[in-house]
């Protein structure tokens, strides 16, 4: 049991003592982190192993909690979901820097299409993926991410009153990119019924690298309905190469033109490949890879500074610090009073 998450200001020390021992939520289970994988001491960790009952399917989970320092009151939470064959334990990087920075961060590992798709025969892995990004597993990844925000809000989980239900976005790389767009209203049409997962409770995305919709001729059917604010982040050399599956940078962008709403923001990074976003510390080569993850962690916080406080500044101020690695500067929509939130304590910088 993770012993060094430690209650912030206004937390009862004694309750969060019992969930840490009994698990946040029925068929929760909470997993030891090895030495290895210590947070930061401004940072806490926790894996959480849940079921869902009603699907029979695992939907384990990784926690990164904002340190005891941070300002009390309830915090923001991002929850994540992963590329194709990624895990929880995936992109810690951005984890890691939301939680020191005051937003508690919901790591989502998605089964059907987790580092499974790479193990067993070689000769079998194109079936795999083909299994992997199908679009019942695209449906099952958009309900993990539900229930994984119904268990961390559950009246039982112990968490739900220390996080701000205003303030929920999701995340996602690749195809959790795609994950996120799903909840975020994203919707098809079979036999003339429309497919949707949309989950209300999400207020914001955050797009990391969006493949296509493959098999989706009529990009902007799919996207129109989101009205959500979302953040796209891709790079020039962002070029997805997966067995049966390539798509170029232009796609990044056609996703970002098809999306609804008018309230997002769009930056491209120059150079750096489709993994640069991952954890994997060389690609895109030793100084532009930490520059780009930085950037990236920093944008996102930046841009839901806009989302949810209404506030542009800090998108602006990020583009000018970041600007000698962008291709595509974003900028900021306009911030309606509705959007604005002057009462609410900026987020804390690291």
């Amino acid at each position: 049991m993770r012993e060094d998450i430690i209650p912030r200001p206004g937390f009862s020390r004694r309750r969060f003592g019992a969930l840490l021992v009994g698990g946040i939520a029925a068929g929760a289970v909470m997993r030891p982190i090895r030495p290895a994988e210590a947070a930061p001491e401004d940072v806490r960790i926790a894996d959480l192993d849940w079921v869902d009952g009603r699907r029979n399917r695992r939907v384990p989970a990784r926690l990164y909690w904002p340190s005891p320092g941070t300002p009390a009151g309830p915090v923001p939470l991002i929850v994540f979901s992963h590329g194709l064959g990624q895990s929880r334990t995936g992109y810690s990087y951005l984890g890691r820097h939301w939680a020191a920075n005051g937003y508690a961060s919901l790591h989502v590992q998605h089964v059907g299409s987790d580092g499974s798709v790479w193990a067993g025969n070689p000769f079998e892995v194109l079936d795999r993926v083909n299994v992997a990004a199908d679009e019942r597993e695209a449906i099952a990844r958009a309900a993990d991410m539900s229930f994984a925000l119904d268990g961390i809000l559950g009246k039982d989980s112990g968490f739900a009153a220390f996080i701000d239900p205003t303030r929920i976005a999701a995340a996602g790389h690749s195809y959790g990119a795609n994950t996120t767009l799903i909840v975020g209203g994203a919707r098809v049409v079979r036999e003339g019924r429309t497919l949707e997962c949309r989950d209300m409770r999400f207020k914001a995305g955050i797009v990391i690298s969006a493949p296509p919709f493959y098999g989706e001729r009529d990009l902007q059917a799919v996207l129109a309905a989101i009205t959500i604010p979302t953040f796209h982040v891709t790079a020039t050399a962002d070029v997805i190469a997966l067995p049966g599956r390539r798509s170029p940078v232009q796609d990044r962008l056609d996703v970002y033109g098809a999306v609804g709403t008018s309230r997002k923001a769009l930056a491209v990074f120059q150079g750096g490949s489709h993994s640069i976003f991952t954890d994997r510390p060389l690609t895109g080569g030793v100084t532009l890879n930490p520059q780009v993850k930085q950037a990236t962690a920093e944008g996102a916080l930046a841009f839901l500074d806009l989302a949810f406080r209404g506030d542009p500044s800090p998108l602006a101020s990020w583009s000018e610090t970041w600007r000698p690695l962008l291709a595509v500067a974003p900028t900021a929509y306009p911030a309606t009073e509705a959007s604005r939130h002057p009462s609410r304590r900026a987020r804390p910088r690291s």
